[in-house]
């Protein structure tokens, strides 16, 4: 049996689910980070020792913070597509949310909006976030069209978090019918 974070939500969407990191979500990570679509999400070149630990900083935020990324897979299968969620690691300006998908077979599905979406909801909502923001690299355009979908609007007064190289700041609207 997989351990699992205990007490972490579950969300659901009409086709996904989000739920915390496990260990089995290891291979999937590891091989994104690995590859040619994670050099936005890298700030080296892929390095096993460093990919091990930038997962297990996915897992731990959730035992340091309460709240964490989520990984998402299909409702009722188990193989991670990607992860999106909220991140405020120690020393960054403000809560974040995040995303990528690890799988180039999910890539343009819709999949990251949706639980991004699913994401930015929780934190306003569940967590009581009043404002949050997402960290892009301006060449990244495929996240800065999600950013823009999901009605996140470039802040450039925004600072960015130190050591993250290029980065422009999206700062995402409180979902419809919250004050």
């Amino acid at each position: 049996m997989t351990p699992v974070l205990a007490g972490t939500p579950v969300l659901e969407t009409e086709r996904l689910t989000l739920r915390a990191p496990g260990r089995d979500d290891w291979p999937a990570f590891n091989a994104f980070i690995a590859g040619p679509r994670a050099e936005f999400v890298r700030s080296t070149a892929y390095n096993p020792e460093l990919a091990w630990r930038g997962f297990g900083h996915l897992v731990g935020h959730w035992v340091l913070r309460g709240f964490g990324i989520f990984v998402f897979t299909l409702r009722g299968e188990t193989s991670a597509l990607g992860m999106a969620g909220p991140w405020f690691p120690e020393g960054w300006p403000e809560r974040e949310i995040g995303w990528s998908v690890w799988d180039a077979g999910a890539e343009g599905r819709g999949y990251a909006f949706e639980a991004a979406a699913a994401a930015r909801d929780f934190a306003f909502v569940a967590l009581g976030w009043d404002t949050a923001v997402s960290y892009i690299d301006p060449a990244n355009a495929r996240s800065v069209a999600l950013a823009l979908r999901l009605g996140a609007v470039r802040d450039a007064s925004a600072p960015c978090p130190a050591g993250t190289g290029a980065c422009h700041v999206y700062r995402h609207p409180r979902p419809e019918g919250r004050a």
